[in-house]
């Protein structure tokens, strides 16, 4: 059994994590960290300090009316995928923790095929 990091929790949401096979459980943001424990098996979970995380990266559809998920790229350990039933909710909730320059945009489709052929012809 996992212990929370966090001492003050300010929301906790039903969420899927896309870490290896996706894994259904529950969202848990407070004072210390981002946190997801998953409902089948108690020793499978993802803690994230907030001050190990660099970016958060929000994949953005219909200029803000949709955001199927939502990623966390930390200094050391990679990226962690997340979705949840109110992204917007939970995209505020870690707001509070990290600085707004470092909450993005991932690039959309067409972004990725004009930036590979940028450096295709910039070559």
């Amino acid at each position: 059994m996992a212990q929370s990091i966090n001492t003050k929790v300010d929301l906790v949401i039903s969420g899927t994590s896309y870490h290896g096979l996706n894994s259904y459980g529950k969202i848990m943001i407070g004072d210390k960290g981002f946190e997801f424990y998953n409902d089948r098996n108690v020793n499978d979970y993802i803690q994230i300090p907030w001050k190990e995380v660099d970016y958060v990266i929000a994949s953005v559809m219909f200029k803000g009316k949709h955001i199927p998920r939502y990623a966390i790229q930390t200094k050391e350990n990679g990226t962690y995928s997340f979705a949840s039933k109110e992204p917007k909710k939970v995209l505020r909730a870690v707001g509070r923790y990290v600085a707004p320059d470092h909450m993005v945009r991932s690039l959309s489709f067409f972004g990725v095929i004009k930036k590979k052929l940028k450096a295709k012809f910039n070559k």
